[in-house]
């Protein structure tokens, strides 16, 4: 039985997880969610698709809210999605499940794992100790998740409390997300940017551009932190405070991992 993972990854969480469960799967296509998002509508030629994210906001990132308001899935195909997150998911996934059925798609099991958290505008990397356990914890998550999604099972939507679920995903998320794609108006680049670009090539949306050897930020950004974590110089700054905090991207994931997102 086939299977198709869509995913976006900044740093390599979600892609990770991707991977991960595609071995237990088998016969599965992993399919950057960045690269079919200019398309007007996405079919997936599988008996399941699933999908795998990162929280932002205590809600979707706004690539994938766009994506799946373009699918386009039989009552056949059993869908699935994986968010990943760093504090707690709140009601993430009851916002894709909500945009699913908008277009009678039934979301048939929404699984939530803590990954180490990558947004250096608030926080630092995690020490090694902490990522490798959630890193272990993932690894028991995936071999749930596969045997639930391998017998086409129903699993509850994952979500905290009605409460903590409003405040965060609803109030907050709702009135803060508009903001996110000019939220690069805070980024910057010290004197340690030896114009190699990479920033440029690592954004999944292609929201840098290179001028005169630096890069600039065009104002659709998705928040996902690829080009201050991935930047070798480690040139690329937030606001005020992330100049000495440590960096992150999932240790299994290389650059050209992240690159291969933009392949169309």
């Amino acid at each position: 039985m086939k299977s198709i993972l869509y995913y976006f990854t900044g740093t390599g969480n979600s892609l990770k997880i991707a991977r991960d469960l595609a071995a237990l799967l088998g016969d599965t296509e992993l399919i950057p969610i960045a690269r079919v998002a200019d398309q007007q509508s996405i079919a997936p030629n599988a008996e399941r698709a699933g999908i795998i994210f990162p929280v932002y906001m205590w809600g979707l990132p706004l690539i994938v809210a766009n994506f799946a308001r373009k699918l386009q899935v039989p009552k056949s195909i059993y869908v699935f999605a994986i968010a990943n997150y760093g504090g707690f998911p709140a009601g993430t996934l009851l916002q894709m499940k909500d945009i699913l059925a908008a277009s009678q798609i039934i979301l048939s099991a929404g699984f939530g794992i803590r990954m180490p958290g990558n947004y250096t505008p608030l926080y630092g990397a995690k020490s090694p100790e902490v990522q490798q356990k959630l890193f272990a914890n993932e690894n028991t998550a995936i071999k749930n998740i596969a045997a639930t999604v391998k017998a086409g099972q129903s699993a509850a939507i994952y979500a905290n409390n009605p409460l903590i679920d409003f405040m965060f995903s609803n109030f907050i998320y709702k009135h803060g997300s508009p903001r996110i794609p000019e939220g690069d108006k805070t980024f910057w680049v010290d004197e340690k940017c030896n114009s190699c670009g990479i920033c440029e090539k690592a954004c999944p949306v292609r929201n840098i551009k290179m001028n005169d050897g630096k890069p600039v930020w065009l104002h659709h950004c998705e928040q996902c932190v690829s080009c201050l974590q991935w930047c070798p110089q480690e040139a690329i700054q937030v606001g005020k405070n992330t100049a000495t905090r440590k960096r992150y991207h999932h240790p299994d994931i290389n650059l050209q991992d992240i690159l291969d997102q933009q392949k169309d």
